[in-house]
């Protein structure tokens, strides 16, 4: 097995262990954050009806316009500021946070910290 499957195994072992107890609910939602390689997204999530009520990436053609590069920390600043403006905007101003088996720093933290800036409270 390369290192990087073992990799790949350590973290969706820590994304079951975290989702066993993380849930979303209509009052509380999952804000969910994936990082590739490439991209960052992140989604506000109700998991009791299973939809995803807000989404943001940068993917995004106002997001990947204004930024130099889609895969760094400033790349996850913008798409914590935008899913908590678009959060915000749609009345929902408490979630949980999911970090997806992801380490909190880098990214990750950047997303977060800018979200809680953005007015999203977790």
């Amino acid at each position: 097995m390369n290192r990087l499957t073992a990799k790949r195994k350590a973290r969706l072992g820590r994304k079951q262990r975290v989702r066993r107890r993380v849930r979303g609910t209509s009052e509380r939602p999952r804000l969910a954050v994936f990082t590739s390689l490439k991209h960052v997204y992140a989604q506000v999530i109700d998991d009791t009806t299973g939809r995803t009520l807000v989404a943001a990436s940068t993917l995004a053609r106002d997001l990947r316009d204004e930024l130099k590069s889609t895969a760094t920390v400033d790349a996850a600043k913008a798409v914590g500021q935008a899913i908590g403006r678009k959060a915000v905007a749609h009345d929902i101003t408490r979630v949980v946070f999911d970090r997806n088996g992801h380490p909190y720093h880098g990214k990750v933290k950047a997303l977060a910290e800018a979200a809680r800036e953005a007015g999203l409270d977790f």
